[in-house]
């Protein structure tokens, strides 16, 4: 047990309720709060204590965590009509794990600021399955003073915890990365593609790439259920476009040319147009194989 022993978790969606409930499995009180009352019901199954309103959820909390969807669901807590900065104690610490725009997390710095809040924006990596067993990663940027203070429980849900700066520099590595992640999709896609033309097993194509110069991590992970031709989302395709977008906001702001950012963004887009959006991100594998006129494999052929 820490000198923390309770903290507050704003946000129990997808990523957000894992990611608490390991904070609870480490021993602390998790304060909890959402505006879906069956996220709620979830919370409180696995040892998080609901509250119906924001004040009583972070009430007595010196930390405060945030788990949410975009800029509007961000800016919409923080500063409209959740006014969380203004129900937060000065002195205590917000860290904020969701991938948002600068500008959006620039405006809410300078609210915390204001009310003496120390602001962590700290985006995660990885999905709910890493969320579960905890092997996250944290990218931080904000006062180092508070992130040493939040790392006893940060280690709960994070295997590594980056820090970077004291201002935005965590939100641009975010984003760096899953455009990363995004140019990964596609060129697998792209690839994939170009194997079943050329009569290589589907199996085997995958265990060469997995074993390959350019088997990452990503995709050694997306191996297994592209055997399968399983496409149920970890992170969809539309909210792969959202990042998207932050990425093409990002980069023309820095004066950065991000070419591979906008081709995947439209091929996102037709994704989404086409009706796959809420596919996983990785859905770029079946949306490159039918502008290539390859049929649809309903079950993985073996060869």
């Amino acid at each position: 047990m820490t000198t923390t022993s309770r903290v507050a978790w704003v946000g129990l969606g997808k990523l957000g309720l894992p990611m608490a409930a390991r904070i609870v499995g480490a021993g602390h009180v998790v304060q909890g709060f959402d505006l879906s009352a069956q996220r709620m019901g979830l919370a409180e199954a696995v040892g998080i204590r609901a509250y119906a309103d924001l004040a009583s959820a972070i009430e007595g909390c010196t930390l405060v965590f945030v788990s949410i969807p975009d800029d509007k669901a961000l800016l919409g807590l923080t500063l409209d009509s959740g006014d969380l900065i203004e129900k937060m104690a000065p002195g205590s610490v917000l860290i904020e794990t969701s991938t948002v725009s600068i500008e959006a997390s620039a405006r809410v710095a300078a609210a915390a600021n204001k009310r003496g809040v120390a602001y962590l924006r700290s985006p995660v990596s990885g999905n709910p399955v890493a969320a579960e067993s905890g092997t996250l990663s944290a990218m931080v940027s904000g006062p180092r003073d508070a992130l040493e203070q939040a790392i006893p429980v940060m280690q709960s849900f994070t295997k590594a915890q980056y820090w970077l700066g004291e201002d935005e520099q965590a939100r641009f590595a975010k984003l760096a990365i899953n455009l990363m992640i995004a140019v990964s999709a596609g060129m697998m896609g792209e690839a994939l593609a170009m194997a079943r033309k050329g009569n290589i097993g589907w199996d085997a194509m995958l265990e060469l790439m997995a074993d390959s110069a350019v088997g990452s991590p990503m995709v050694k992970y997306k191996a297994l259920p592209l055997k399968e031709r399983d496409f149920t989302s970890t992170f969809s395709a539309a909210q792969m476009a959202k990042d998207l977008d932050l990425i093409l906001g990002c980069a023309h702001g820095a004066g950065v040319p991000v070419p591979l950012a906008a081709q995947m963004r439209e091929a996102y887009a037709s994704l989404i147009g086409t009706g796959y959006g809420e596919d996983d991100y990785i859905a770029t594998v079946h949306h490159t194989e039918r502008l290539s006129g390859l049929a649809a494999l309903q079950s993985a052929p073996r060869g």
